[in-house]
């Protein structure tokens, strides 16, 4: 039986959300720019790397994750509200990151970094939306395995140091505006 730990892998997807039979296109990774991840390590969805690591280098691939398999239901208690002030800026709203569809970066009282989707500004508070974004969703992935392989220790390695270091996990850290150097 193949070992499932500390595969490299690299595919190239698209992903479909499913409503009533409808899918729509979310998220694409191109051959040219593919989803790379090493097994075990958390980096993307169990359910997706389960589908995956069934399959082998060259192997094409359809499959759908329920809400449960991916990323839960949408939860009322994820959305809250903030003061506006927490958003200021040298004594100013911060109005050019903070607006309704701003996806912004925020840390809590333990120093972890996060994301939250702007649902609301209002005159005293901003309403945040911490659910993923996809809570609630059937996916739909359909793809391609460009590459598995063992992962070589220094594959390892640089992937142990980008872990380590403090990030939002929104995984778009250039388009969030924070400052987190992802």
């Amino acid at each position: 039986m193949e070992q499932n730990q500390n595969l490299f892998v690299a595919v190239n997807y698209k992903l479909y959300t499913v409503e009533n039979g409808q899918a729509e296109l979310v998220e694409e990774a191109p051959a040219e720019k593919p989803f790379q991840f090493i097994s075990g390590f958390g980096i993307t969805l169990d359910s997706f790397e389960q589908q995956i690591l069934k399959l082998e280098k060259g192997a094409d691939f359809n499959f759908e994750l329920t809400s449960e398999q991916a990323y839960g239901q949408a939860e009322a208690e994820r959305i809250i509200d903030l003061e506006r002030s927490i958003f200021n800026v040298n004594g100013q709203f911060d109005s050019q990151h903070i607006f309704e569809g701003a996806i912004v970066p925020l840390k809590n009282e333990d120093g972890n970094l996060f994301c939250g989707r702007v649902l609301l500004v209002g005159e005293e508070k901003v309403r945040i939306d911490l659910n993923h974004p996809l809570a609630g969703k059937t996916l739909r992935f359909e793809g391609h395995v460009i590459e598995k392989r063992e992962a070589t220790n220094q594959e390892i390695s640089k992937l142990i140091e980008q872990l380590s270091q403090d990030h939002c996990g929104c995984g778009d850290c250039g388009d969030c505006g924070s400052d987190c150097g992802d």
